[in-house]
């Protein structure tokens, strides 16, 4: 029998209603109510224990792009952030729209990765949008949901026949929410600063557009939609408008779309170029807003590697997307410091509702429950080092910047994956 006693710390557990200082067992590899006297033991003093965190939205890059990043490379980046679970994308090389690639990824994941790892499936076939991937095999190989992410299906009645499909398999449908002939050639938020620095405008109706259109798929199906990465306050006004008349969509933020705005981009830096763009404080703050009220529901990194070349170029022609896994809770526990959300609720937002939201038995400590748990030092303050990060690639907007709030273990399956 192994057995770990993770001891007085402030345990938060959403799924439970629990926020007090306890213990928590773990008991060969499950959460348990009590455990042996000679369990080995952390001591958690000071410490915030949770429910593994989730982040239900990242880029892993393999299969086809082990330059950029690999599932070793970016599981060993979610442990120092504090994940113990992580669905991934599909726009991988060649595409997950077929059972052999899902099983790939699953081995792969199965020999390197030390955090757990769910696939998604694509909804259409090498994500072009034109003939749905086959989803009910996509289902029976273990994809936990549907997404074209990185691209977004403009057929409005093949997106409504996807969702149809996903329906009957019981697969939430993920979707990166851009109208490409609004969208066009843009690489910033249309505004001010797209004017002033001379870059082409990307206006924010391109993601409510299609935040519309899943809105009104999702009503007439019945069935659950996730938009992802919302940037625009418009569209948050249409997820909480949705919501109130019982629709069943769900969205989530990103830590870079309510810490940075457009402003960021008058250095020309392109690793403040990211999908959907930086906007305005106005869509800033509506987001923390969202946040704040449970229109969007969840936090997620969107983390998306690149290679220092690709980057190192024009602004105009370099990739989209930026690293998150390992400063995405700091930069959400700002959150908690501005007052916007109380601590327990940020908690829900990476444990309890991410895994209600694909289907999970994860985020809740309930005895019996893997074994993940997550300790996090809610005040230590830190600086965070790009070339230090567990991940191939340097992309990130938050070099040099000081940080606080890190979580200092990470434990997956009641084996200790990570710690300070």
């Amino acid at each position: 029998m192994s057995a770990l006693r993770i001891q007085q710390g402030r345990v938060i557990d959403p799924a439970n209603h629990v926020d007090a200082v306890r213990d928590v067992y773990i008991v060969d590899g499950k959460i348990a109510a009590t455990g042996p006297k000679d369990a080995t033991v952390w001591d958690a003093t000071g410490k915030v224990v949770t429910p593994g965190l989730l982040d239900i939205h990242v880029h892993l890059r393999e299969p086809g792009r082990s330059d950029k990043e690999t599932i070793e490379t970016g599981t060993r980046g979610a442990a120092r952030g504090g994940f113990t679970s992580v669905v991934c994308m599909p726009n991988t090389t060649p595409a997950a729209d077929n059972t052999g690639t899902i099983a790939f990824i699953k081995q792969r994941a199965a020999a390197a990765a030390c955090v757990n790892v769910f696939p998604t499936g694509a909804i259409t076939k090498e994500l072009k949008g034109e003939e749905l991937a086959p989803i009910g095999s996509l289902k029976k190989a273990g994809v936990v949901a549907i997404t074209d992410d990185g691209h977004c299906v403009q057929n409005n009645d093949l997106m409504r026949r996807a969702v149809q499909y996903a329906k009957m398999f019981e697969l939430p449908v993920l979707d990166h929410c851009q109208d490409y002939t609004l969208a066009a050639d843009g690489v910033a938020h249309e505004g001010y600063w797209s004017l002033a620095l001379g870059l082409r405008g990307w206006p924010a109706i391109a993601e409510d557009m299609m935040v519309m259109r899943n809105i009104l798929i999702a009503e007439d199906t019945q069935w659950h939609i996730h938009c992802q990465h919302i940037s625009s306050a418009n569209a948050v006004a249409l997820l909480r408008e949705a919501k109130r008349r019982g629709v069943p969509i769900t969205a989530e933020a990103c830590p870079h779309h309510f810490t940075l705005t457009d402003e960021s981009l008058k250095t020309y830096d392109a690793n403040f170029k990211m999908n959907p763009p930086l906007r305005s404080e106005r869509d800033r703050a509506a987001i923390v807003e969202g946040l704040a009220d449970g229109t969007l529901d969840c936090i997620a990194s969107d983390h998306a590697p690149h290679c220092a070349f690709e980057k190192e170029v024009e602004f105009d022609h370099a990739p989209f997307g930026i690293l998150g896994l390992e400063t995405e809770l700091a930069l959400s526990l700002e959150l908690v410091r501005q007052k916007a959300l109380p601590l327990p609720e940020l908690i829900a937002k990476f444990t309890s509702i991410p895994a209600r939201i694909v289907r999970l038995n994860k985020g809740t400590l309930t005895p019996g429950a893997d074994g993940d748990v997550t300790i996090i030092d809610p005040d230590r303050p830190w600086t965070y080092d790009v070339g230090q990060s567990a991940s191939k690639s340097r992309n990130s907007p938050f070099h040099g910047w000081p940080m606080r709030g890190k979580a200092v273990a990470t434990i997956v399956g009641g084996k200790i994956v990570w710690q300070e």
